[in-house]
């Protein structure tokens, strides 16, 4: 399956590209938006495109020539202010899905956030990124397209553990980056993730095993 990773420089798009060129089973293409930044991938031995979630459309479309799967790992980041939340988080993933639309890849899989389906948990702090999240993920269930929206608990820099619960709601958790890369992987080949949203957070069981169970 060729795959193509938005926000690949990311700390989870980067793990996923890793785990795509490891598998045998894919082949990953990093969407990126710099040109210096293609050498970390090429030694992974994944192809990259280069485009920006602020682009055009068409743009996007372009960096999905021949692809059989999107996964939207992008985000804008904890350092900028809501009017980057805006372009990245929430048109840059309509945007993507429009794209993936208008190039008949049917297979899309989305980042999100824990509490993103749930106005009553969204704290004031982060709530523009709430409200992006929130809206995105229903512009992709609502697209036609084949979807997963995984929405991972606090995100952890820490080694994951391959070990995860997930369900269509859960309590707050926290949850390494390693491991939500790992539910994407598995998400891929996992036939009931398609249609689905669903909490992550760190558990007892094996990723594949807790997506059979969802």
């Amino acid at each position: 399956m060729n795959v193509l990773v938005i926000g690949a420089n990311g700390k989870i798009g980067k793990q996923l590209v890793k785990l795509l060129s490891e598998s045998g089973e894919h082949t990953p293409t990093a969407m990126i938006r710099d040109e210096k930044q293609k050498p970390d991938f090429e030694e992974m031995g994944a192809k990259t495109a280069v485009a920006d979630l602020e682009d055009r459309t068409e743009a996007l479309a372009a960096a999905m020539d021949g692809m059989d799967a999107v996964v939207f790992t992008a985000g804008s980041g904890g350092h900028t202010g809501p009017d980057k939340t805006l372009l990245i988080d929430l048109d840059g993933a309509a945007k993507a899905v429009e794209a993936a639309s208008q190039k008949g890849i049917s297979r899309f899989l989305m980042v999100s956030a824990i509490g993103a389906d749930d106005r009553g948990r969204w704290s004031d702090q982060i709530r523009p990124y709430f409200v992006a999240k929130h809206h995105a993920d229903n512009i992709l269930r609502e697209s036609g397209l084949d979807y997963t929206i995984v929405r991972p608990g606090l995100l952890l820099d820490e080694a994951g553990t391959g070990r995860i619960s997930a369900a269509e709601h859960l309590e707050p958790g926290g949850v390494p980056r390693e491991d939500v890369a790992r539910v994407l992987f598995e998400s891929l080949r996992t036939e009931n993730t398609r249609n689905r949203s669903f909490d992550v957070v760190s558990g007892e069981t094996p990723v594949s095993d807790a997506l059979e169970k969802l």
